[in-house]
């Protein structure tokens, strides 16, 4: 991500692992990268391994002498434990957890919000924001943040919101230790949480009943175009095959369900876990629509399947990777697409890509060679 000059490795071999002296070679090898630095940064990420956990080091010794050596320095307590992560919380969630422990406590500004827990910005229509301007507030997204101090105001947010599933533990967190206002708003492909999702954000910023009147109508309004938008996509769509992988949005079945309801044909949805917020969908696929498939992509299994569907259009690069072809849609993690404007245009990217091939090896195969960002 062309940040090579703020990422520094530590290495590690055998005899440092089982000499007992783990401790104080990532100190000194922690103060020896900052001792070379031109000016010592304000915040670094410290990531230990799976190796410090697998021989019991002692961590809270570690940051305590770091923090002895640079009183200056904030570290921030990451984790690169990805042996690890069949039990308890995720990397991804440690992570956004640990990013967000600098941000200090500050007096409240009132109507501020501030979204948390996802690598996207939201897209610029998306309805959290047309939210906050309907109730007069800020909405403060911490992936569209480009200083410091920039970051460390959300410490003064009357309001946390995530809309990611992996930043919910970090921003119940943060919000506890601010004495913030909490909300869990997660991308969705259905009408009614959508709406209850409008009302709760409604709720939360003390809207009047005037506004809250006026929203109701909106909310009408807004389904009958989502639902003008799905017919439209089923038209032009036909039986086309379709298939949707978990990277493409964190609610996979869900838009598998919508598709499928208004008579599209999704034949594979590529997935490794069955998310809790996707029990009751799953349940509605494996009564409704039994012939779907659901594929795991970590089994071994994957890496020599036949990839040559051309006729496929993908939702997701994973998906679009297995089956081989050029019709698909190329976002992650959502998008920043929330809300029911996500959903148009969520149907805006697939008639798209029905229409329009993409180099799918040349633009997938980034993640793994290396580019200026990987999304």
């Amino acid at each position: 991500m062309d940040a090579e000059d703020r990422f520094s490795f530590v290495v590690i071999d055998e005899d440092d692992m089982i000499s007992g002296r783990l401790e104080d070679i990532t100190i000194d090898g922690v103060t020896e990268v900052l001792e070379k630095l031109d000016k010592l940064p304000p915040i670094v990420l410290m990531f230990t391994v799976c190796v410090h956990h697998f021989v019991g080091c002692d961590l809270d010794y570690i940051y305590r002498k770091l923090e002895e050596r640079f009183p200056a320095v904030r570290f921030a307590r990451c984790f690169m434990d990805c042996i690890l992560q069949k039990k308890g919380l995720t990397p991804e969630q440690k992570l956004r957890k640990a990013m967000y422990d600098p941000v200090d406590r500050k007096p409240v500004k009132q109507g501020l919000v501030s979204l948390v827990g996802s690598d996207m910005p939201l897209d610029d229509t998306a309805d959290l924001l047309r939210l906050a301007t309907m109730t007069g507030g800020e909405l403060k997204e911490i992936a569209g943040i480009k200083s410091l101090d920039e970051y460390m105001e959300i410490g003064a947010s009357r309001t946390i919101i995530t809309d990611y599933p992996a930043g919910v533990y970090g921003a119940e967190k943060l919000a506890e230790r601010l004495g913030a206002g909490y909300l869990y708003l997660p991308m969705s492909f259905d009408f009614e949480e959508i709406a209850d999702m409008w009302r709760a954000y409604l709720e939360t910023a003390g809207a009047g009943k005037e506004l809250k009147e006026t929203a109701e109508e909106e909310i009408n309004r807004e389904i009958r175009e989502c639902r003008d938008s799905i017919s439209d996509l089923a038209v032009t769509l036909g039986d086309t095959p379709v298939t949707i992988d978990y990277t493409f949005h964190p609610r996979p079945l869900g838009l598998a369900r919508i598709l499928l309801d208004n008579g599209m044909n999704v034949e594979t949805v590529y997935l490794d876990v069955i998310n809790a917020e996707e029990k009751k969908d799953f349940e509605y696929l494996q009564n409704n629509y039994p012939e779907l498939t659901l594929a795991a992509t970590n089994k071994v299994e994957c890496r020599v399947m036949q990839r040559n569907r051309p006729d496929i259009l993908a939702i997701g690069q994973k998906a679009a990777w297995f089956a081989g072809t050029k019709h698909f849609v190329n976002i992650v993690q959502g998008g920043g697409l929330w809300g029911f404007d996500g959903i148009r245009k969520t149907c805006g990217l697939i008639k798209d890509a029905y229409e329009n091939e993409k180099d799918t090896k040349e633009l997938i195969i980034r993640k793994g060679w290396g580019c200026s960002s990987c999304i």
